[in-house]
């Protein structure tokens, strides 16, 4: 009886908490790791690569789930190119024969490891076929500037096949450049130095790539443009016109298959030539040297080159007050093998995000703007699935489309942030009210705390005193791509990292059994990954006036202005310092002390570029974003009319700082501002148009685009200013 007193006294002081509890603090107490753990276990049961029967299995497993949790579900679909494997050999044919293994062995602790006839083997994706026999070059990253010490070194990759090993760039800039240099095949490999025993205990007894550890991975062409290759900028729908073979522009030119350290060592043992620069040493037990020599090697690759159907999960909470106002979250569900962590892991925390909403919505709760989560399909393939449903709906797209919001892999550590620089105050303000799992702390101090540790002397002062953290650029290489490059749609990536270390990177290694046992383990960064997210998409979905700032994207673009001075002013000065020396008869040989010395040639000293338009467009978007900044403090958001109307101004503020003819040589990249870069593959380029016109010696092209960017970023600072200016009007 005194208990049940008790519980009667209890029991509205409970209820009176539970009232103040908020709906954010509701909905971060939803999650829970069992759930995700549970997830994972079904997802990663079996291979679940586009067109496999467990990708579609999938597909309609995670329908079912939206739809019991209250949402509006459909899966579209989408006929995609997708080739695989039909025939694959790699061997040594001089001085010594040797057959590489291009086989991932099972092992008995890794139950999911044994399901070879599920399994993709080991290739890259949009490979050509081919069959070539040639003397091998070692060519290190395989990136530009290695082609540059190649040139120094005189030694030329025309009609090789060149072995790089993964690393410092995009896959796919591999046999792209390698094929610019006239080489007739490409390897790549994974070398233990950045992904193998040099880390730690490799797989299965530690995290790490083992011996006969391949990383799959498509090289289409994507900075061209990602998506169906057979349909670019158009939805590849059943009906959808396409392109013939021969028209495609984004296979690779050369053959090329990615290789195991251990099949890579057999190669690079048996070079001969010059022993390979220090840096360009990896951590095999071997002499690194470059070629080319006696060493010839067969590469033959054959594909079946078919279409297969994607399918794309969309499941919607329509607004209440807002509804034509879309937040827009996704991560992907297919695999190239199990894919526990790639993509898994994030598709888990927001299958749980989805259930929280469920919950809330049950209990009464509708956002005021509508919600629409996509679990994407084909995106290890070249982003095919959000590509393809970006491209077939951009009109609609265009008009509602707010903020999308990405996630993909997620393990355990740090919360890393990619975003649109409009988004960079409101991702900082969510930051600071979710706690970090096993510190306790916010996740914005450990990420505060991370970012002095890793600052230079000289900028550690400024992280301290900045009221918010620096957010990075996106470049590419996951499913937001089309939303910000192609469509002007405010994006961000987010995950948590940097404490679980491996390397199970699309190998058969990369299940559950790897992330249960070396990633986060007890799922409480996919659980802090679904809070954080989910987080921001209630607050963009609650919050009257979309919360996207501009004084974050003004302190971006004055030093992204900066950045391209400085990298004209550095070539100037590299030529003119070069030219000295020829004048002054003093020369560095970088060759073969043994062979002859080749008198220099004096360099074109790159011209002056007149940085006056660009820089006025940057102190226009300053002034503008000033502007709106003192006029929005006083907006009210009972001024329902105010509010709609500047909500669908702010929408297209991202949209203004596209252009309709796109990237030089690549139309489909629509953003001035950020796009993946031509030689990077993933890895942003900032003011791309002018950047990489400077990169690479084209000042005609730099001058042109100067212009055309100084353009584009006026018009983005007017469509600000006329927000501010509106509100003067109505207020």
């Amino acid at each position: 009886m005194t208990r049940f007193i008790y519980l009667i006294f209890l029991l509205p002081i409970l209820l009176l908490a539970q009232q103040k509890q908020t709906t954010e603090e509701r909905f971060r107490s939803i999650p829970k790791t069992e759930n995700l753990r549970d997830y994972m276990k079904h997802l990663s049961a079996r291979p679940h690569h586009i067109g496999s029967a467990y990708d579609k299995e999938n597909a309609e497993w995670i329908l079912s789930k939206f739809k019991e949790w209250g949402w509006d579900a459909t899966i579209e679909t989408f006929s995609v190119l997708f080739p695989t494997p039909k025939e694959r050999l790699l061997e040594l044919v001089s001085p010594v024969r040797f057959t590489a293994a291009l086989q991932e062995p099972a092992f008995a602790e890794d139950p999911t490891s044994n399901q070879q006839s599920e399994q993709l083997p080991t290739y890259n994706a949009y490979s050509i076929d081919g069959d070539v026999t040639a003397p091998l070059v070692y060519v290190n990253y395989g990136i530009p500037a290695d082609y540059e010490t190649l040139d120094r070194l005189r030694i030329s990759v025309k009609g090789a096949i060149v072995i790089a090993r993964y690393g410092m760039s995009w896959r796919g800039i591999k046999p792209k450049v390698a094929a610019e240099h006239g080489a007739v095949g490409c390897i790549i490999y994974s070398d233990p130095s950045g992904d193998g025993y040099v880390g730690g205990d490799v797989f299965p007894k530690g995290a790490f790539r083992n011996g006969d550890g391949v990383q799959r991975g498509s090289v289409m062409d994507m900075p061209l443009h990602p998506g169906d290759p057979l349909t670019p900028g158009i939805g590849a729908t059943e009906n959808a016109k396409r392109l013939k073979m021969e028209e495609v522009d984004v296979f690779t030119k050369i053959p090329v298959l990615p290789i195991s350290y251990n099949d890579a060592a057999h190669l690079l043992e048996q070079l001969s030539g010059p022993v390979a620069p220090e840096s360009w040493r990896g951590g095999l037990p071997i002499t690194y040297h470059i070629g080319p020599g006696g060493s010839k090697v067969h590469l033959k690759l054959k594909f079946n080159w078919d279409m297969v159907k994607l399918y794309d999960v969309i499941a919607m909470i329509k607004g209440s007050v807002y509804p034509n106002e879309w937040i827009i979250r996704g991560n992907h569900h297919d695999a190239w093998v199990n894919g526990a962590e790639d993509p898994t892991s994030g598709q888990v925390s927001m299958l749980e995000e989805a259930r929280a909403f469920g919950e809330l919505k049950k209990q009464g709760w509708k956002p005021k703007r509508t919600l629409v989560y996509c679990a994407w399909d084909g995106e290890e393939e070249g982003l095919l699935g959000s590509t393809e449903w970006v491209e077939a709906h951009a009109d609609e797209l265009k008009q509602k489309a707010a903020v999308y919001l990405n996630s993909d892999s997620n393990g355990r550590g740090y919360l890393g942030v990619s975003a649109s620089h409009t988004l960079e105050n409101f991702v900082n303000a969510v930051a600071k009210d979710i706690e970090d799992p096993e510190t306790k702390l916010s996740v914005w101090k450990r990420w505060q705390a991370r970012a002095i540790a890793d600052a230079s002397l000289s900028d550690k002062d400024q992280i301290r005193s900045r009221s918010d953290l620096r957010i990075s650029a996106l470049g590419s290489g996951s499913d937001y791509t089309a939303f910000l490059d192609h469509l002007g749609v405010a994006s961000m990536s987010i995950g948590f990292g940097g404490e679980d270390d491996g390397g199970i990177y699309h190998s058969i290694y990369d299940d559950f059994y790897w992330y249960t046992h070396f990633s986060d383990t007890n799922f409480v960064y996919c659980r802090a990954l679904a809070q954080t997210a989910g987080t921001m998409v209630m607050r963009l979905s609650e919050t009257d006036l979309l919360p996207l700032k501009f004084s974050g994207l003004v302190d971006a673009v004055k030093k992204y202005l900066e950045e391209v001075q400085t990298l004209l002013k550095t070539k100037q000065d590299e030529s003119n310092e070069r030219n000295r020396q020829i004048d002054d008869g003093v020369f560095t040989a970088i060759a073969d002390p043994h062979e002859k010395f080749v008198l220099p040639v004096k360099e074109h000293v790159p011209p002056f570029l007149n940085f006056a338009p660009l820089q006025n467009a940057v102190d226009s978007l300053s002034r503008s974003a000033e502007h709106y900044s003192r006029v929005s403090e006083k907006i009210s958001t009972q001024d329902q009319k105010l509010v709609q109307f500047l909500n669908q101004r702010l929408i297209q503020v991202e949209r203004a700082f596209t252009h309709d003819d796109g990237l030089p040589n690549r139309s489909w990249f629509k953003h001035q501002i950020y796009a993946p870069g031509f030689y990077t593959g993933y890895g942003v380029k900032t003011l791309p148009a002018i950047r990489e016109a400077i990169e690479q010696n084209n000042w005609t092209l730099a001058e042109k685009q100067i212009i055309k960017v100084s353009a584009v970023i006026g018009q983005g600072a007017g469509a600000i200013d006329a927000m501010a200016v509106e509100i003067e009007k109505l207020k």
